[in-house]
């Protein structure tokens, strides 16, 4: 059996400790060797709490670290592509968290520096990987949907726990690039990462806080074969965070609530003095806390995935060209947002199906001449056909 990866950690706040939790509590292969935050003091902390051998304040001492073979990148996202290309000029794997970049000329700039050194760059995208979403991937590529023609993907919460993340140039942006990320690779999962978005039409304000950021926004993707993804986030949700996905299809539905309704719900008068649950605003009256907090966000399969790719010498479910597709996704949201209209999805380097017209013929002939539109059993028991007429496009319906 292989003995495992040693890591490199960048980062020690909410995503650093939720990346450590998945591999240290569950007894992981994978254990991190070496931490570095900016504040050498919270990475010395950090390693205490964890087990974690060396710490450090020296962003390169930490990638550069002999003893590690992979570079887990969970800091602000305007470090993320310095990050990157130091890890790959070191020659190491590299995971990072999402989004890749602040906009897609950042992140095809660290796909380029990943390629060019040829080592290994998973995109940590907890959200495609939780149990619920791969379990309905697996059914939707199983056929059991039919065609998917709509996709929904929403997060919301109260707004990020970091002083960054209000920050528009340290962060790229608001809500949309904090959770339309998010959002955007869930429905391109579920559409066929192959399919080539074309166009965002996208609103987006600032409802709530004083920041120059949205923190609020809905979009529309259209994607070359016509099926449609719609995200909605905001950080003026109260109440906890709000993760909810539907998936239609001409053969069937999807509905998925990962976070406030899981089915553990408690009400407490005095409060439970601790942790509920992320983006939980009380710890007091009717509570939603998550069973298993890592497993139910995704970051348990993210990064089995991520190593056994690694062991295999293969590509992860995620990599950097989705995360740069991502990126190219979002910056056509911006746009859409000052133009107020649609705009097209500008992707310099696109690796899937080329658009062209498919076969939008539906048709089910009905003694050789009608269209098949509908067919719907009645309070009576009797059964309503709506019927076409193929030469002269009349609609008719029978009742048998």
């Amino acid at each position: 059996m292989k003995k495992g990866y040693k890591l490199t950690l960048l980062g020690t706040g909410l995503i650093g400790n939720f990346y450590t939790m998945t591999l240290h509590n569950m007894r992981s292969r994978e254990q991190f060797h070496t931490v570095y935050s900016a504040n050498p003091e919270n990475a010395a902390a950090f390693a205490k709490r964890w087990g974690i051998p060396k710490s450090t304040g020296d962003m390169a001492e930490a990638i550069n670290d002999p003893d590690t073979d992979a570079v887990v990148i969970g800091i602000p996202n305007h470090v993320h592509k310095e990050a990157v290309l130091m890890a790959a000029k070191a020659g190491k794997a590299i995971l990072c968290t999402k989004p890749l970049g602040r906009t897609a000329a950042e992140a095809k700039e660290m796909l380029a520096a990943a390629e060019s050194a040829a080592v290994f760059a998973g995109y940590l995208e907890d959200l495609v990987y939780t149990p619920k979403t791969l379990k309905s991937l697996t059914a939707v590529q199983n056929g059991a949907l039919g065609k998917v023609l709509w996709v929904r993907s929403r997060e919301t919460h109260p707004g990020p726990h970091s002083d960054w993340f209000w920050d528009i140039e340290k962060a790229g942006g608001g809500a949309i690039i904090d959770m339309g990320c998010h959002c955007i690779e869930i429905i391109r999962n579920f559409v066929g990462k192959n399919i080539r978005p074309m166009e965002v039409m996208c609103t987006a304000d600032t409802l709530v806080h004083p920041i120059d950021a949205e923190d609020s926004a809905i979009g529309l993707i259209r994607f070359a074969n016509r099926a449609i993804g719609q995200f909605e986030v905001s950080w003026t949700f109260r109440g906890g965070m709000d993760l909810r996905d539907e998936v239609a299809g001409t053969e069937g539905t999807i509905w998925m609530d990962h976070f406030l309704r899981t089915g553990f719900e408690m009400f407490t008068a005095v409060g439970q003095e601790g942790y509920v649950a992320e983006k939980a605003e009380s710890d007091t009256g009717w509570l939603f806390p998550v069973g298993d907090e890592a497993h139910e966000l995704g970051y348990n399969h993210m990064f089995l995935d991520m190593f056994q790719a690694m062991d295999a010498g293969k590509p992860p479910m995620e990599t950097f060209y989705d995360g740069y597709v991502v990126n190219a996704v979002m910056d056509a949201c911006y746009r859409s947002v000052e133009s107020k209209k649609w705009e097209p999805v500008i992707l310099d380097d696109w690796r899937g199906d080329d658009p062209k017209a498919e076969d939008q013929s539906y048709e089910h002939l009905i003694d050789g001449k009608y269209i098949l539109i509908k067919t719907e059993k009645m309070p009576d028991g009797k059964t309503k056909t709506i019927l076409k007429d193929k030469d002269s496009g009349q609609i008719t319906q029978r009742i048998e």
